[in-house]
């Protein structure tokens, strides 16, 4: 709980852009590439791309890892142990029903919850209408 409470409520100078996936989520999979390429273009800008697993605890060696490397994956990535989702939804969005992929944008107190796939475009358009 404490990690996603430090995901949830960062400083104040920077833009974050926090996406729940896993990697049996197959729209996860397919924007996946986007937040990575947010995470490369916009070192200067102030924003940080955190990508949540939301894959099981003993599958980190054997599958998220791989799925990562092969992928090239670079930006930070955090594996939610606490599977007890209950507890720990609302911190993020109240409104998020648990499905994935889930995207929270952030920036003091704006706020954007998206609980659905994004293309590369509605990605690029959210945090450039928060950063501006």
């Amino acid at each position: 709980m404490d990690g996603i409470l430090s995901i949830t409520n960062g400083s104040r100078d920077t833009t974050y852009v926090v996406n729940f996936w896993a990697t049996w989520c197959s729209p996860c999979v397919k924007e996946i590439g986007y937040f990575e390429e947010l995470h490369r273009s916009r070192v200067d800008a102030a924003v940080k791309v955190i990508l949540v697993s939301l894959d099981f605890p003993d599958q980190l060696e054997s599958r998220v890892i791989p799925f990562l490397e092969e992928r090239n994956i670079t930006a930070p990535v955090m594996l939610v142990t606490d599977l007890n989702y209950n507890a720990w939804i609302d911190l993020v969005d109240p409104a998020w029903s648990g499905a994935l992929p889930a995207t929270l944008i952030y920036r003091n107190s704006e706020r954007v919850f998206l609980e659905k796939e994004l293309s590369r475009n509605e990605l690029f358009e959210h945090v450039d209408e928060i950063l501006n």
